[in-house]
């Protein structure tokens, strides 16, 4: 009989830390902007979604709590710094921002679901999928704020 060849895996623990450390810091980026744009939006037609901002602020902290847990539990330092905030004085600069920021992150932890299961790590997936569940609604309420329909995330190269 001839031998089968054990399945290639095409990443390692560390790299999966080094990719959570990346979405970590897109989770610091997510706090910063979403305190800053839900104080500083201005106009009447945004003062729901402001709210909504301050509210997607502690959610994101929360995803900050998990994917440092998560990291920690791989062995590795969860990262420190934030991606890089933008800002503007337009409100609807604000939330394209913000819309382009959660487009990439969906993106990214659909791919970190993915790579947890390659490593068998089950339960990380499942947290993530949470998490995954939350930034789409910050999608879809961004999307509405701004009057039109969600960006399709795909997944991230």
């Amino acid at each position: 009989m001839p031998e089968t060849a054990a399945p290639t895996v095409s990443i390692t623990r560390e790299k999966l830390i080094e990719l959570l450390n990346e979405d970590l810091e897109r989770e610091y980026q997510a706090i910063i902007a979403y305190v800053n744009y839900s104080q500083v939006i201005k106009g009447a037609a945004y003062m729901n979604i402001a709210a909504e901002l301050a509210v997607h602020a502690n959610e994101e902290l929360t995803h900050a709590l998990a994917i440092a847990n998560h990291i920690d539990y791989l062995g590795g330092m969860p990262s420190v710094v934030p991606k890089p905030v933008k800002t503007s004085e337009k409100a609807e600069e604000m939330l394209r921002f913000d819309l382009e920021n959660e487009r990439e992150t969906i993106a990214q932890y659909r791919r970190r679901v993915k790579q947890c299961d390659e490593l068998n790590e089950f339960a990380l997936s499942e947290s993530i999928r949470e998490i995954l569940m939350q930034e789409q609604d910050h999608l879809i309420s961004l999307a509405t704020a701004l009057g039109i329909d969600p960006p399709n995330p795909g997944i991230a190269d």
